[in-house]
């Protein structure tokens, strides 16, 4: 009975000519009937039944080949009923009935095909959509080659409208790209000079030039591909309940059929009940659900192997997460910038940044991604060497720098010791910057949580799983405090790739168990696990193999969704097939009971079956119940304002530094630091919270349900704006006193230190709760 099963190249072949056979048993059929209805209508009794005998004729001949080709895949499907009604149509000169059997049956397997070909047509596209050439640049020109000819390090020329075919970095100064058929959101993005490109994207812009990073193989597109591919091509355990139910039915419908003849000694009633009996495109609409849940998943950036991954999914009360790259973002980010007496954290930046642009480490590719987010340019550096393991050094602005790392142990300044002291507490890294021999200043960086890990994971809590643990190689200390911030239910750290195999199984042994990661070393537990979930937009190739559902895009937050819509398109399977059954159990009964002849029954089950399989076409449908729709002015806005916040970044350290400043003194440079401080405030930060409680709170109300959703942001911009001018007033004391008193140093401090703590709290919540929303 399912429709993607195949167990070699002659029962393929003789499916698909069946399959092509039932648009023309359709035709012939209808006409069958219709020819029949005309004879009868003129009084031509005979010439009506030899019409309707031959319709039915014409459907008992393929349905007695699709009985075959399930007995030979060991399925005594619903399929054997329907064989057995036509046959006792003609058997009692019943022709009429039989005529409407046939034609129920011809109507079911086209639509339930049609149905098939609409649920699968995204992967589908996907497949159909990859490019086979490239443009490649050569002293000679541009020249479209094979896309298998094309080799790292190759340049080439993506034209407007274009997919990109290989993975690659942007040579071109700008792009704009539409990664839809990646990520699942229609928004177009702009890459810079530098950026890596995945493949399977599409050229929103104009033509720009691409220098190659992997074969067409290695690309993303390609490893895509193969899993859509694959994706449907195993029975989903709804079918195999379908075909479970059967294994009851079937004798139950003979029975009764027996019985009510053996009862009444009419072989008519018989045949009634084998009419209404016959529900094998109702049995069919749970794969047309299961593959349209797999299309429905598709479109959001979702892939599945096959219909067993997602039934499994809407079933797992286990969720295992590995922490890096998965509930982190897999990538340092920097945390704070520290600047020692007469230095900016902004100019530590900039130097730092200077050097590090010209090296290939992630600690590196992080400082100067933030220093370009925060709008400092890094300048050219001369003479750059770079000391592995250390880091790099070279002349920036005529002066003798270096980044990395140092040895502060002895006799290192009150705020050197501060920066370590927080690295360890925070779980840090630390990038200190000399200048001409002199500390200047530092870098600390950390790989964050994801934004969206914390709704992601109220959502599978609310979606039925009940246990989520973390499973990950690095330190326990990190790792317990990502466990702690984002509430799961257990920690297991420094694990080996076998120790997270074994932890897997436990799992396996209490519950269904999902285990996601992005790792080589996660590709054994992905495959332990009852569903093994890839991180495939950044994560290896041994990991998205591995894997049962590979999600395309970087969000944690698909998986959620995925198995949002699993579980619908399980219920939905469940609903078909159920309901189905009840309505032709009720109608066996009545027809048993002489209440329904079998023409009557054969209009009754045409309409069971066209009603039900278009009920399972509903998990084509978007659920927006874990998603909430966001109109494109708000969403507009978020993105705004986040770039705001990483623009920001430098505020939030000019408050802590200030801080940090009145500890060690409360002299002229220590009131200075406060003064600039309290003018960002003023000129930056302030302005943003208001434009954020007038513009932004607004617009996403309707969403959260309501202005009562963001009163808690709301009563944080009030605290934030308090702390504001509290600090003001201290400036004032200060400036008529001449200076500021000892009297107010604990309540400035602890004003500094206060706005700062809000600051990041604030920050982090409307990233979790409200950036996380738009793609």
């Amino acid at each position: 009975m399912n429709p993607f099963s195949a167990t070699g190249p002659v029962r393929r072949s003789a499916a698909a000519v069946l399959a092509r056979l039932e648009p023309s048993l359709l035709a012939v059929t209808a006409a069958a009937l219709t020819a029949g209805g005309v004879a009868w209508a003129v009084g031509a009794g005979g010439l009506a039944d030899l019409c309707w005998g031959l319709g039915t004729v014409a459907a008992f001949v393929p349905a007695v080949g699709w009985v075959v080709a399930a007995l030979r895949r060991g399925h005594a499907g619903v399929d054997l009923l329907a064989v057995l009604a036509l046959g006792g149509t003609l058997a009692v000169r019943e022709y009429l009935a039989g005529a409407l059997i046939a034609l129920m049956l011809a109507t079911g397997r086209t639509l339930e095909a049609a149905a098939r070909r609409r649920a699968s047509h995204d992967v589908r596209a996907l497949v159909e959509r990859a490019p086979r050439t490239a443009r490649r640049v050569t002293d000679a020109g541009a020249r479209s080659v094979p896309l298998a000819e094309v080799a790292v390090g190759d340049l080439l020329v993506v034209g407007p409208g274009e997919v990109v075919p290989v993975d690659g970095r942007l040579e071109s100064a700008t792009a704009v790209f539409d990664e839809s058929v990646l990520t699942g959101e229609a928004v177009q993005v702009e890459r810079a000079k530098g950026e890596a490109v995945r493949s399977g994207v599409i050229n929103a812009g104009g033509a720009f030039d691409l220098r190659t990073t992997a074969t067409e193989q290695d690309s993303a597109y390609a490893e895509i591909v193969r899993l859509a591919r694959q994706a449907g091509a195993e029975s989903a355990p709804v079918v195999r309940l379908a075909d479970r139910y059967a294994a009851w039915f079937l004798p139950l419908s003979l029975a009764v059929a027996g019985v009510a003849w053996l009862l009444s000694g009419s072989a008519v009633r018989a045949v009634a009940v084998l009419v209404v009996a016959t529900p094998c495109p109702l049995l069919l609409a749970a794969p047309v659900a299961i593959v349209s849940g797999l299309s429905r998943a598709s479109r959001l950036g979702v892939v599945v192997r096959g219909g067993g991954a997602l039934e499994n999914l809407s079933r797992a009360r286990t969720l295992l997460l590995d922490k890096t790259g998965t509930l982190t973002g897999g990538r340092p980010r920097v945390l704070d910038v520290a600047a020692a007496p007469g230095w900016k954290p902004a100019q530590v930046l900039r130097l730092a940044a200077a050097l590090d642009q010209y090296s290939p480490h992630v600690l590196a590719h992080a400082i100067v991604d933030a220093a370009r987010e925060r709008g400092l340019g890094p300048p050219v550096a001369s003479n750059v060497t770079e000391d592995p393991g250390r880091g790099a050094s070279g002349t920036v602005d005529g002066h003798r720098a270096s980044i990395g790392r140092i040895d502060t142990a002895g006799g290192a300044p009150s705020w050197a010791a501060g920066v370590d002291n927080r690295a360890l507490l925070d779980g840090a890294a630390v990038a200190w910057l000399t200048v001409d021999g002199q500390v200047a200043g530092a870098v600390l960086l950390r790989d964050p949580i994801r934004s969206d890990a914390p709704r992601t994971l109220r959502h599978l809590r609310a979606a039925g799983v009940e246990r989520i643990m973390m499973l990950t190689g690095d330190r326990a200390e990190p790792a317990h405090e990502v466990a702690a911030v984002l509430g799961l239910d257990g920690v297991r750290a420094e694990l080996s790739p076998a120790d997270k195999v074994a932890a897997v199984r436990a799992e396996r042994d209490r519950a269904v168990t999902v285990m996601v990661g992005d790792g080589v070393n996660d590709a054994p537990a992905l495959a332990a696990a009852d569903v093994g979930v890839a991180m495939g937009a950044r994560g290896s190739t041994a990991s998205s193999e591995a894997a049962d559902i590979v999600l395309t895009t970087d969000r944690v937050d698909r998986l959620a969704d995925a198995v949002t819509i699993a579980g619908r398109a399980r219920r939905i399977a469940v609903q078909s097939a159920l309901g189905g059954m009840l309505m032709s159990l009720a109608a066996m009964a009545a027809a048993a009971a002489g209440l329904l002849p079998p023409a009557a029954g054969a209009l009754l089950q045409e309409g069971i079956d066209v009603a039900v399989i278009l009920n399972a076409l509903r998990a084509l449908r978007v659920d927006q119940a874990a998603r909430p729709a966001l109109a494109p002015a708000a969403e507009a806005l978020i993105h705004r304002f986040a770039a705001e916040h990483d623009d920001l970044q430098d505020v939030l350290e000019a408050v802590r530094a200030a801080a940090d400043r009145l500890s060690d003194s409360s002299g002229p440079q220590a009131l200075a630091a406060v003064e600039e401080t309290h003018r960002l405030l003023t000129e930056r930060l302030l302005p943003h919270e208001y434009a954020e409680e007038h513009q932004l709170y607004p617009a996403l109300a309707p969403t959260l349900g309501g202005p009562e959703a963001t009163a808690t942001m709301s009563r944080a911009h009030t605290e934030i704006e308090r702390l504001s001018r509290r600090v003001a007033t201290h400036l004032r004391l200060a400036h008529a006193r001449g200076g500021l008193d000892a009297d107010q140093l604990d309540d400035l401090r602890s004003c500094l230190y206060g706005l700062h703590t809000v600051l990041r709290l604030h920050f982090s919540q409307e990233e979790e709760s409200y950036f996380s929303l738009a793609p």
